[in-house]
């Protein structure tokens, strides 16, 4: 999540932006569908099609990182995945800098992908499924994905990351120990090529679209992707999908989205055991991201962030009581 001061809507910074890439002018008005919050998000449309803007401050993101995205991104498209796809801009990169009066931001443009978000439709078997086939077809591609010009940070490097963004706050000791123990425990995890590599990470609801016509499943912001576990994107979907099913459906259809996984991520394992640890480390990486974002406060906010800081600081709380628990990790099988 980007710190609340750039979480201001601005139509001139965006137009400004979009200036890099051809749209059609009559389409501006669509920025008033935008989002914020990891990136800045404004739809538009070139020649008729929806394209979707994303730009945040350089401060903000790593550009070693985006450039990784783009080129997994691409790796993906060749290999018939469904996902978003990059638009050049008239220089022909797909990832701009660009220079404003407000600051520099990395910017790109994307394709709309086809279909509906997952969390806005009714949750079939069918559709259960094939979100679970995705997520299987995206881990058997990453393990023979071998990156070409830049890799993407690890699970590794955001536990450091983590440590660095808790040296401002020296209160948060219970934050720091939980990355202590995370950083013990996942040193002594078997890494092969069959249960780790590069995964999507938030491949949730929001971010999985179903394409009622073609019966498959469009996975769109890989922003958050790192190289870990498999097990750890198998966890946030479940997570993800049991806040939209009922509970006397929950094992049937966990069971049902699980098949669908393994039908295409091949050979199984006893993935189930590494999940507590991997909800572990998203609880603590969103409980740090939330903390960065809402550092620092400022006399007479705006109405929707004094409301967006209180529900940011429940958040924050309900994550905080889960540090220190299940500390009797079992090792998964190698």
């Amino acid at each position: 999540m980007l710190k609340l001061k750039y979480l201001f809507h601005n139509n001139d910074l965006a137009e400004m932006i979009l200036k890099n890439w051809s749209y059609d002018s009559d389409s501006l008005g669509m920025f008033q569908y935008y989002r914020i919050s990891s990136n800045a998000v404004y739809p538009f449309r070139d020649q008729g099609e929806v394209h979707l803007l994303r730009f945040a401050p350089i401060e903000e993101k790593n550009q070693t990182n985006l450039a990784a995205e783009l080129e997994f991104l691409t790796y993906l498209k060749l290999n018939q995945y469904g996902v978003m796809e990059a638009v050049p801009s008239h220089t022909g990169k797909e990832l701009v800098e660009a220079h404003t009066p407000w600051g520099m931001y990395y910017a790109s443009v994307f394709k709309r992908v086809p279909g509906n978000q997952m969390g806005s439709i009714d949750l079939t078997d069918q559709i259960v499924r094939s979100m679970g086939e995705a997520l299987g077809q995206l881990h058997r591609l990453s393990r023979d994905y071998t990156p070409k010009q830049t890799k993407r940070w690890t699970y590794t490097d955001v536990l450091d990351w983590m440590k660095d963004v808790l040296g401002e706050f020296p209160s948060e000791t219970a934050a720091l120990n939980e990355i202590e123990v995370l950083q013990d425990y996942f040193a002594n995890w078997p890494v092969t090529q069959q249960n780790f590599g590069l995964i999507h990470y938030d491949f949730e609801l929001d971010n999985v679209f179903y394409d009622e016509e073609s019966h498959s499943c469009y996975a769109i912001d890989f922003d958050d992707a790192m190289y870990h576990w498999y097990a750890m994107d198998v966890e946030q979907t479940l997570d993800s999908l049991r806040d939209e099913i009922r509970p006397d459906e929950w094992e049937q259809k966990k069971g049902i989205l699980l098949q669908g996984y393994w039908r295409e991520a091949g050979d199984t394992y006893d993935m189930e055991s590494m999940f507590p640890a991997c909800r572990r480390f998203a609880n603590l990486y969103g409980y740090i991201r939330v903390l960065r974002s809402g550092a620092e406060q400022w006399a007479h906010e705006p109405e929707w962030m004094s409301g967006l800081r209180v529900r940011l600081d429940k958040a924050r709380a309900a994550k905080a009581k889960q540090f220190g628990q299940q500390q009797n990790f079992q090792l998964p099988p190698k």
